[in-house]
């Protein structure tokens, strides 16, 4: 058995997943990113059947999403960065490994996965199984920051400090990075996710406006920011009256916003500083000049690269690549395994 799985390997595309609460991205060496889908499943309600014959995941799931009839989820399967339905993950994760192979048989990769800093070790067995369930021969797991740090090009396995703030859908990674080992870290539950949130609960109490997770994110991206903006902008959203449960509309504006994502945005400069607060003086030091990099899509929130600059006092950039940034990481690990593998956590081989 060990000799077919190794012949399968031989034929199989070996590749680097960032596995996100709110996308997967694959990456796969020497052809850049080759899957960007949102981390979504749709199934029969009560059972674990994929819809449309198991091709109901990614673009399609999200399609459905706060619109499916009664016997019909759609389902987020990681909630916070961490595996929330294990089958349901596998299902997903069979998915894009059989759509980057174009073919459900004979398919053995070994994989990178991109994990949040701090999960537990049930956590990353939940992981470590369900990749191999889909189809791994051997899985890799790496801490989303250091992966984050080599796709953003910077040179983490030098003896200097690097910091970088990772702002993912469901947490914030925050870590400084010396020899490629993370020095000092925090992860926290205030991401994208948190920000659509924030939105939803700030429509329905101030405009008496119920709407859903689509409509937060599309209000996010068209408007959100957290400095003053050179234009300033307002959008219609449309959801249900609370009152009359009737559907209707409401004018938003980009200020109201601003002042709605604040918070949220100010509770991770916190957490930078906290981490900041545990870094070595000599690291430190470094980080002077070096300053931090930010990367994941919460990056790419107007100015809150300014407000991090201005909060933190140290010099802030956002990755040329941003949302990309993981997984291009993570496979960078994959094509230098000699060199990483004593940083990586992995599965047996079968």
């Amino acid at each position: 058995m060990l000799g077919l799985n190794y012949l399968l390997g031989l034929l199989s595309v070996d590749m680097g997943i960032d596995l996100g609460t709110a996308n997967t991205l694959v990456c796969v060496r020497g052809e850049g990113i080759v899957l960007d889908e949102p981390s979504v499943v749709a199934v029969r309600k009560g059972t674990n059947e994929v819809l449309m014959n198991g091709m109901a995941v990614g673009h399609a799931a999200k399609d459905m999403l706060g619109k499916t009839p009664s016997g019909i989820e759609a389902i987020r399967p990681l909630k916070n960065g961490v595996i929330a339905d294990f089958d349901i993950t596998e299902a997903m994760l069979t998915y894009f490994i059989t759509k980057v192979h174009n073919r459900r048989f004979g398919v053995r990769p070994r994989v990178v996965i991109g994990v949040p800093t701090g999960i537990t070790t049930v956590e990353k067995q939940a992981v470590y199984n369900s990749a191999e369930r889909a189809g791994a021969r051997q899985v890799f797991l790496i801490e989303e920051p250091r992966a984050a740090g080599l796709g953003a090009g910077l040179s983490i396995q030098e003896p200097a400090a690097h910091m970088i703030v990772d702002i993912g859908g469901g947490t914030s990674d925050i870590a400084v990075t010396s020899l490629a080992e993370i020095v000092a870290s925090r992860s926290v539950k205030i991401a994208g996710d948190a920000f659509d949130e924030a939105i939803i609960e700030h429509l329905k109490k101030i405009h008496n406006l119920h709407i859903g997770e689509q409509s937060a994110e599309r209000i996010k991206i068209q408007i959100g920011s957290v400095v003053p903006l050179v234009e300033e902008a307002a959008i219609e959203v449309k959801g249900r009256d609370v009152t009359t449960g009737r559907p209707r509309g409401c004018l938003v504006s980009s200020g109201e916003i601003r002042e709605v994502l604040r918070g949220p945005c100010l509770q991770i400069c916190r957490s930078i500083i906290e981490v900041l607060e545990e870094t070595p003086p000599e690291l430190s030091a470094d980080l002077v000049d070096n300053g931090l990099v930010m990367t994941g899509g919460g990056a790419l929130l107007r100015g809150f690269d300014q407000m991090i600059e201005q909060e933190v006092g140290l010099p802030t950039r956002v990755a040329d690549e941003p949302l990309a940034c993981v997984a291009l990481g993570t496979a960078i690990f994959l094509e230098h395994l000699d060199r990483y593998a004593s940083i990586l956590e992995s599965s047996a081989e079968f």
